[in-house]
């Protein structure tokens, strides 16, 4: 058992290996306990179920404090919380990729369940590369604040269109290449029909699976925008990976606590909530003596962005739903 003492990405096997059991067991108990049995998930459940998340994810962090330090501690508090905020932001747009999937609330669970399952993955991809590459050439944080400059300006530029879940290149790219089923077929993501275009039995994707493949590169594309600001936090990819999933793990129920499969109104609440974490994090560094690297002097722009984003997801919610 020594290798469990090896050094992985700067800490011990043994550290890694717990956070992904403790990650297993707890989506094991969401799926196959507490939700078993396919139904529809109600407000108050919702909103427990994101409570007894946060609670563990604090949780974690106290033990983060009294494990590695107070400064380690300090730093996935921060990044908890960051993360936290800037999440809200997928909440908004799985709100209307069910809506324009015409996703029922009784399979929007299964859907969330095996969204978080890729999330936990592409999130470790991300973060080990990001922190390899970090580690090696430092230089690379001066491209992290370049992208998320370019990314707040273009999305100022941008506040006032409106996002169509149907112009996603992504999805026009499955449409002309996969077969497509123009209905649901309860809580399967894969059929099997005939194509009138052959005469034979082929398999064919359902909206479910659609939605899935949506929620999962939106998760992406937001990683690519909310890991460099974490790293403007710590560069420690244990902090940073811990901090991002649990943080994830207790956005994800809010979506459902809005009722009638709608999330929470809370763009206004993020609106001035993450300019409030932004400050969080500036009196964090000041209070520590915290050196800021090159990327952490251009977060400001980062959460503008993310400000302007709230308001161009909460437009974009009121639109009509479509269709496959």
């Amino acid at each position: 058992m020594e290798f469990l003492d090896l050094l992985w990405l700067g800490q011990p096997m043994w550290m890694w290996a717990s956070f992904v059991a403790l990650v297993v067991v707890l989506l094991t108990l969401d799926l196959g306990v507490l939700h078993r049995n396919q139904r529809e998930i109600g407000v108050a459940e919702s909103l427990a179920l994101s409570a007894g998340y946060i609670g563990l994810g604090l949780g974690f962090g106290g033990w983060v404090w009294w494990y590695m330090g107070q400064t380690a501690g300090i730093n996935y508090i921060t990044g908890f919380v960051i993360e936290k905020s800037l999440a809200m932001d997928n909440v908004f747009v799985i709100a209307m990729i069910f809506s324009y999937f015409s996703i029922p609330r009784l399979y929007q669970h299964r859907v969330l369940f095996w969204g978080i399952i890729g999330v936990i993955v592409l999130r470790a991809i991300m973060i080990g590369l990001g922190a390899a590459v970090v580690s090696s050439f430092s230089w690379v944080l001066y491209i992290f604040a370049a992208f998320l400059i370019f990314t707040g300006v273009k999305m100022w530029l941008m506040a006032d269109k409106t996002y169509d879940v149907g112009e996603a290149p992504v999805l026009r790219w499955m449409r002309a290449r996969f077969r497509i089923t123009d209905e649901l077929h309860g809580e399967r993501f894969w059929v099997r029909q005939h194509d009138l275009a052959t005469g034979r039995l082929s398999w064919f994707m359902t909206p479910l699976f659609l939605a899935l493949v949506m929620i999962e590169v939106v998760d992406l594309v937001f990683a690519v925008d909310s890991v460099p600001a974490i790293f403007a936090i710590t560069t420690d990819p244990f902090i940073v990976y811990t901090s991002n999933i649990f943080a994830i793990l207790a956005a994800r129920p809010l979506f459902r606590a809005g009722g009638d499969g709608r999330p929470l109104p809370l763009p206004q609440v993020c609106a001035g909530g993450i300019a409030g974490v932004h400050r969080f994090e500036d009196l964090h560094r000041r209070r520590a003596g915290y050196r800021q690297d090159p990327a952490s002097g251009f977060a400001g722009h980062h959460f503008r962005h993310s400000r302007r984003r709230n308001r161009l997801f909460a437009v974009a919610h009121t639109r009509p739903a479509g269709g496959v």
